[in-house]
């Protein structure tokens, strides 16, 4: 079997090194990969965004499979051109895949639905917007309502910070067409949890919960991120609470999505605060979350290829899908500056890291210069840590960090500290 995954970060080389895994794989592609990836796949450079390209490749490669992973080829349609093509995939449709590409549209779907989320207000106008927030109690949230790279919400605890991200969105276009139209939501209270699903439209099966940490700095400072790290299974995530999602949440999602001619296959992601009144949706996420993909999959005790496969097929029922028992520690290594302006380029050493048992380095921002492998991102690398509890697989994360050097290198000190 040929397969092709789309992607280039470090969710996409954490699916390649377990796909890999499964003997029934002939060749295994990445469009465009990474420096990691390479290590286990055939890396091609061709962009995730450039969806000709992508199914021009998959046509002229016999690729028999395809993992379209990042939101933006998901929300552009490239499950439905692929398809179009005799390609299977894993991952929703360009329909399905609104869920996350329209914030609005998610809120109206859990608004008609009944599904628990934070009270909203949508707004097409910057005056508009700026009256409402004026008049608000603070904190609030703003959010753009299309894809922004996990940079488009804003957590405002004052109007002067509202503002700001009101005008960002809608008069310096920071996120394009995605800011032109807002939502400002009340900002809900509590404990914060990722949980990833597989669901092939007519079962879900949640994956082990996870503690996403977005913000830049310790303690919680700073700009919103695409994730600093992330504790899994999440702390505050009881099996009394997950029964709830379960029926308040997760099966309501996917039969809404169904009833509204837009059926969800792949892994669906809910973003989930545990408020005083029960768990509320804070956002979906059509694809694995990352960095919430390289703590979670490394737990998963079975065949992913076999799972996604069954995905698609929609014969998830049939397929068992197990964690071992333990957790993750995983820690982003980012390069000074981000989410902001920073520079590329700098070699990368890696010490003793292959030293330590249970402990898996994931690349998301790298690539091979002259054989050496260089920063090429924002976040740049993934260090997770598997162990038999939390804070041992805490302990051996942040231990082997200290392998890993390069220019401007910095990363969180508190991932997992409660």
């Amino acid at each position: 079997m040929n397969v092709m995954i789309i992607g280039g970060g470090g969710r996409e080389h954490v699916i390649a090194k377990y796909v890999a895994k499964n003997p029934s794989i002939t060749k295994l592609y990445a469009l465009p990969g990474n420096g990691g990836i390479s290590q286990v796949a055939e890396c091609v450079n061709i962009s995730a965004e450039d969806i000709d390209g992508i199914v021009s490749f998959g046509k002229t490669h016999a690729i028999d499979f395809a993992i379209v992973a990042p939101d933006d080829p998901l929300a552009m349609g490239a499950v439905d051109r692929l398809e179009a093509e005799g390609i299977k995939c894993f991952g929703p449709d360009r329909k399905a895949a609104e869920i996350e590409s329209s914030k609005i549209f998610a809120k109206e779907l859990m608004t008609k639905y009944h599904i628990p989320t934070a009270k909203y207000e949508i707004f097409t106008d910057t005056d508009k917007a700026l009256s409402y927030a004026a008049l608000s109690d603070y904190p609030i949230v703003v959010k753009a309502d299309g894809l922004a790279k996990g940079k488009g919400v804003v957590v405002a605890e004052n109007f002067q910070q509202a503002r700001d991200a009101i005008l960002s969105c809608m008069k310096s276009k920071t996120f394009g067409k995605s800011g032109e139209r807002i939502l400002i939501e009340e900002c809900l209270r509590g404990p914060e949890v990722t949980v990833l699903a597989f669901t092939d439209g007519k079962v879900i099966v949640p994956m082990i919960s996870s503690m996403d940490h977005k913000r830049a700095y310790d303690g919680n400072t700073g700009p919103n991120t695409g994730g600093m790290g992330v504790a899994a299974p999440n702390f505050y995530y009881t099996e009394e609470i997950a029964e709830q999602c379960m029926k308040n949440i997760f099966i309501p999602t996917i039969n809404a999505m169904k009833a509204e001619g837009r059926t969800f296959k792949g892994c669906l992601y809910f973003g989930l605060m545990l408020t005083k009144d029960g768990a509320k949706v804070i956002e979906y996420n059509c694809r694995f979350g990352d960095p919430e993909a390289e703590a979670v999959l490394p737990l998963l005790d079975g065949d992913l290829l076999g799972i996604m496969l069954a995905v698609r097929d929609e014969r998830l029922a049939e397929v068992p899908v197990k964690f071992r028992d333990g957790a993750s520690c995983c820690v982003v290594l980012a390069s000074a500056g981000y989410p902001g302006k920073y520079l590329t380029g700098y070699p990368i050493e890696f010490g003793n890291i292959g030293d330590f048992e249970g402990v898996e380095v994931f690349h998301a921002g790298t690539r091979l210069e002259d054989g050496k492998c260089v920063t090429s991102g924002g976040r740049v690398l993934a260090v997770n840590a598997v162990a038999e509890d939390f804070p041992a697989a805490r302990a051996k994360a942040y231990e082997a960090v200290k392998c890993i050097d390069f220019q401007g290198m910095r990363y969180r000190t508190d991932i997992g500290a409660h």
